[in-house]
């Protein structure tokens, strides 16, 4: 399948909390997937599928009146998802999607983009006119993959990392949110 084109045996639908043990998984899996070698082995041998299953359930239980959360599911069950809401930087009118991950089976098949179309759509609805999402610097292919979808990127910086450490970070910015809608 062509990067970008749309594979049709994919739904999105707004997460629930029932959706937080497959969230979990997927969270954890995606993350030992795309950053094996830009993290720490350890840290990503540490991650618990149980903990990030509970912190979905409480984001879930009691979002906030802007937060979004979307997942997608094939006829075998979640494999990605997508989270925004108001942007970290408190820009008026900015969003940003805080996470968007797949886990590879379900990457280059345009899950990713009707995830991003999808949570910038509903954070539109909620008021946001621009949109933001970080990523890591060294996390090359979800950089182009912005950059694709018309992104601009602003210059790296230096972030809390998880464990403790630093690392760097770029955000790609779509200062008119309907870009991504289409």
């Amino acid at each position: 399948m062509a990067y970008g084109s749309v594979d049709s045996t994919f739904v999105i639908f707004p997460a629930g909390p029932a959706d937080a043990e497959a969230l979990g998984r997927v969270h954890v899996q995606s993350w030992r997937e795309t950053y094996r070698g830009l993290l720490p082995d350890a840290y990503l041998a540490r991650m618990s599928e149980a903990a990030h299953a509970r912190r979905f359930a409480h984001a879930l239980t009691r979002p906030g009146d802007d937060d979004v959360t979307l997942a997608a599911a094939d006829r075998r069950g979640l494999v990605g998802y997508a989270q925004g809401g108001p942007s970290r930087r408190r820009a008026p009118g900015e969003a940003e999607v805080a996470t968007l991950y797949l886990v590879r089976p379900a990457q280059n098949r345009g899950l990713g983009r009707r995830l991003l179309s999808g949570t910038a759509r509903a954070l539109a609805v909620r008021g946001a006119r621009s949109l933001v999402v970080s990523v890591l610097r060294d996390n090359l292919a979800a950089r182009a993959f912005y950059e694709h979808l018309g992104g601009d990127a602003e210059p790296a910086r230096e972030e809390p990392g998880p464990g403790g450490g630093r690392f760097w970070e770029v955000a790609y910015v779509w200062r008119d949110i309907g870009a991504l809608i289409g």
